[in-house]
């Protein structure tokens, strides 16, 4: 039995154009101490589903359907009250996309910490401060600092501070969503490097959300490749890298910068991602796809296996390689 087993997931956005398709039947499995990368262009719903499995919505999304097992237990329908006390933070954390921004700017950067650890348990406040100052320490930020407003901190500590919180209740899974935003490339560094030896020595599972192929390649054991709020390709990072099977996937790669190939030269991809609420009847990749015909454009692929472990929704896949 996987940790997390997440299947056919829909989430629709409701607004008065129509439904915005964000999560359209998303499925993947996580096992514990893994790290899966969920990658793909802005807009592709990456962020959607992370809000979808936590039920973190805004008053119009609707889950329309699919299942999201956490140790085999169905947690979609769990009340609200039972995900707080039983899931959120205790077993699934967030590491929110907009975390620089995250913390409250009138209250200590430790008594924020301390009050989630309070919210979802059972334990004193003399021995939640215990804890936020151990948490501190072990991701680099010195405990007296426990006592710090959010603008006495820098970017880099700020980003920490978030993942001592998201730490605060040993959760089984780490979500974190474009973890390095508005970092500088060093600072990036130090971040990635300290989620991946706390990910390591806790033997945690992770989603990691991201548009930058190099973190994926980095970080990741597998890798789903998201596009118009479906899957398109699911593999380990290994063979998304050496051996794409979607237009989509090598056309990600190609646009990235090769240092090591000779005279490398970055493509990029043409057009726009879909209009989630007005969908093309086809491959939702067809517009923008270099050997779409006319199958592509009438007909719609399903998720298959191509090879053994390695899925691609696409009519050519067998044919695709870099």
């Amino acid at each position: 039995m996987s940790l997390l087993e997440v299947s056919g997931l829909k989430m629709y956005y409701q607004t008065r154009e129509g439904p915005v398709h964000a999560v359209d039947g998303i499925s993947f499995t996580l096992e514990k101490g893994e790290i899966l990368g969920l990658a793909g262009e802005s807009g592709s719903g990456k962020s959607s589903i992370a809000l979808t499995l936590l039920r973190l919505l805004p008053s119009n999304a609707q889950v329309l359907e699919g299942t999201v097992r956490l140790d085999g237990r169905e947690i979609m329908t769990l009340s609200e009250e039972k995900l707080r006390r039983e899931i959120r933070w205790k077993r699934i954390s967030l590491i929110s996309q907009a975390a620089m921004n995250a913390l409250n700017p009138v209250f200590r950067v430790g008594d924020q910490i301390k009050e989630a650890i309070l919210a979802h348990s059972d334990i004193d406040k003399d021995t939640a401060e215990l804890k936020v100052k151990d948490l501190l320490t072990e991701v680099g930020i010195p405990p007296d600092r426990y006592s710090s407003y959010p603008h006495e901190l820098s970017g880099g500590m700020k980003q920490r501070s978030i993942i001592a919180m998201a730490l605060s209740l040993d959760p089984d899974i780490v979500i974190a969503d474009e973890p390095t935003t508005a970092l500088d490339v060093i600072v990036q560094a130090q971040i990635l490097v300290l989620l991946r030896n706390l990910q390591r020595s806790k033997r945690m599972a992770m989603i990691l959300i991201t548009h930058d192929l190099s973190l994926v390649a980095e970080m990741c054991d597998e890798v789903a490749i998201i596009y118009g709020g479906e899957v398109v390709e699911y593999a380990s990072a290994s063979k998304i890298f050496h051996n794409p099977k979607h237009p989509y996937t090598i056309g990600l790669i190609k646009a990235f910068p090769n240092i090591v190939a000779k005279k490398s030269r970055l493509i990029s991809i043409p057009g726009s991602p879909p209009d989630l609420i007005h969908l093309p009847v086809g491959c939702r990749f067809a517009p923008r796809c270099p050997y779409a015909t006319s199958k592509c454009k009438s007909e719609k692929p399903e998720l298959l296996e191509v090879e053994p472990s390695h899925l691609a929704r696409c009519w050519y896949a067998s044919d695709m390689h870099l």
